[in-house]
């Protein structure tokens, strides 16, 4: 489903280059559960920013579904990334004036596929447990329940993969290891789930760990 042959990032800091991704390749398959760790600074949301079509690479080479990113043009690309791909951002992202609703409904106004709108929010609603929530404005949500409602806002329009950049870094241990669950449950339904942690607790529930470490991947972690 995800290949990636020798990526690397360069940015450039006023005179400088700054390398943050160095020669990565590893490939994910359909339905799999995968942890990126590393610590901070060490280049695995520059990789999840590239995985979700968010960012290009300088270097290397990456595939979906068997066809080259860089082949595809712009427009393309975006409906690709609209429809293929859910986010989950460890600030959730959510409009906090909207409702539950409001928010999760924001990736249904872009899609095109041919989707119920009110059956399939209130399905996600159901899968993260919060049916009781519908017209609740988001600022009046915790923390893990904002979470929950990114989760679904992810997950509303079907996509085949999930990446989430630390899904659970702003949570405490008992919410986090809720998240964890609706992202097992997500995995157990066929979805590929790509968690970007630095939590070794998080991770070693995932079936693959790949370590990020200077840019680089770690020896034996791919």
């Amino acid at each position: 489903m995800i290949r990636l042959d020798n990526i690397s990032k360069t940015f450039r800091d006023g005179d400088t280059q700054v390398q943050a991704l160095k020669n990565i390749s590893f490939e994910v398959n359909k339905g799999e559960l995968v942890a990126i760790i590393g610590k901070s600074g060490s280049g695995k949301s520059t990789l999840l920013n590239i995985l979700g079509l968010l960012d290009k690479q300088t270097d290397g080479d990456y595939y979906i579904d068997g066809k080259k990113v860089s082949s595809i043009p712009e427009r393309e690309k975006a409906k690709l990334r609209n429809s293929h791909i859910g986010f989950v951002m460890q600030d959730f992202a959510l409009v906090e004036k909207y409702t539950v609703k409001q928010n999760i409904n924001i990736p249904l106004i872009y899609t095109d596929k041919p989707i119920n709108k009110e059956k399939a929010i209130n399905d996600v609603l159901k899968s993260v447990g919060l049916s009781d929530k519908t017209n609740t404005p988001a600022y009046k949500l915790s923390g893990g329940q904002k979470q929950r409602v990114a989760i679904a806002r992810a997950v509303v329009n079907e996509p085949q993969i999930i990446l989430a950049d630390e899904p659970t870094g702003a949570l405490d241990s008992m919410t986090a290891d809720e998240i964890m669950q609706i992202f097992e449950r997500l995995n157990m339904s066929g979805k590929t789930v790509i968690i970007v942690t630095h939590d070794k607790d998080i991770a070693a529930r995932c079936k693959r760990v790949i370590e990020i470490s200077d840019g680089e991947i770690a020896k034996g972690t791919n």
